[in-house]
């Protein structure tokens, strides 16, 4: 479930290991770059922490925010 916090929509996914983290990472960065709108992310062995807001509108969540989000929760 996303969060919505400090000017950021975020959300922590877990994984079975490594590798699967790593691939969703990748189909997060494929899907991230056809929109054209980035997230701040870490990754550490299983888990993944997404953060999005807009930096062209100050660093708050917008609608290109949410829809990424909904996005990605498909690929799950």
């Amino acid at each position: 479930m996303w969060v919505q916090e400090n000017n950021r929509l975020k959300r922590t996914f877990r994984f079975k290991d490594f590798s699967e983290a790593f691939s969703f990472m990748t189909r997060v960065a494929l899907l991230a770059e056809k929109m054209d709108h980035h997230p701040f992310w870490t990754n550490v062995y299983n888990t993944v922490t997404i953060e999005l807001s807009t930096h062209d509108a100050g660093d708050v969540v917008t609608e290109k925010d949410f829809t990424l989000a909904k996005a990605i929760d498909q690929l799950v």
